[in-house]
């Protein structure tokens, strides 16, 4: 599953299609195989195998890997090539602050550029549908992965509609842990310092998914008011929500 950490690149708030995976697919990929450990900490990372495992060429894989160096995801030595950097909680945790603040600046530019009526309108599409996830009650990993997705579409909308490339693709620099699922279960270095019970999916909706789905809705009123300082605020309080439960889970342990 690639859903969540494809806020990268492309204007369009549909995944797109392709018969190969442009170096932006290819790119998410690689981000989510590392973040979650399904690549080791300091393994290398050959293009050739990389290639055969994604079924591309190497082209887009040594593209991504340029990519992921210069976000730091992975290290490059002259004579050792590319290897997977470990990724600490303190790393996770201040990921998280920055992205804040820079998604805060991102809804209030959104807000002030004036939002275009069909992004308007796929946000409230999935904050509705999110909101029907939320109120049935149960929950899966399925269930979540639905939920994710419609938060990434969330996202993704803001990052896009403020159009402004260079805060976007500060913003996709502070992706480093899994915004696809419950980074307390995802994330290596999070779920490694956490109690097995935090790490088991629940079977009802999560508290934490609950309030971040009333932000959602919060956030979407800010921005059809044209609010721009409380869509910043809320925007900033809502992913800093985030590090407080992770740090909390951490602390409790």
């Amino acid at each position: 599953m690639a859903v969540g950490l494809q806020t990268a690149e492309g204007e369009a708030l549909s995944e797109p299609q392709h018969t190969e995976p442009a170096t932006h697919s290819v790119l998410a990929s690689l981000r989510e195989m590392i973040v979650t450990g399904q690549i080791a900490a300091n393994a290398p990372l050959r293009a050739e195998g990389l290639a055969a495992q994604l079924g591309v060429s190497r082209t887009p894989i040594r593209n991504a890997l340029a990519v992921l160096s210069a976000e730091g995801l992975v290290n490059y030595g002259v004579n050792r090539g590319y290897t997977a950097r470990a990724v600490s909680i303190d790393d996770v945790l201040a990921s998280i602050e920055v992205r804040a603040a820079l998604e805060a600046m991102a809804a209030r530019q959104f807000v002030q550029r004036g939002c275009e009526p069909q992004v308007l309108d796929a946000m409230r599409r999935a904050v509705a549908s999110a909101r029907m996830i939320v109120d049935r009650g149960d929950w899966s990993e399925q269930i979540e992965a639905e939920w994710y997705h419609l938060n990434w579409v969330f996202h993704r909308a803001i990052h896009h509609g403020c159009h402004n490339s260079v805060l976007r693709a500060a913003i996709r620099m502070t992706l480093i842990y899994p915004i696809f699922g419950d980074a307390l279960r995802l994330c290596p270095s999070i779920a490694a310092n956490v109690p097995p019970r935090l790490r088991q999916v629940p079977t009802a909706t999560p508290p934490h998914i609950a309030r971040s789905q009333a932000d959602h809705g919060r956030l979407l009123t800010a921005i059809e008011s044209g609010d721009s300082g409380e869509a910043e605020r809320l925007m900033s309080g809502h992913v800093l929500a985030t590090k407080q439960r992770l740090n909390d889970a951490v602390i409790r342990s």
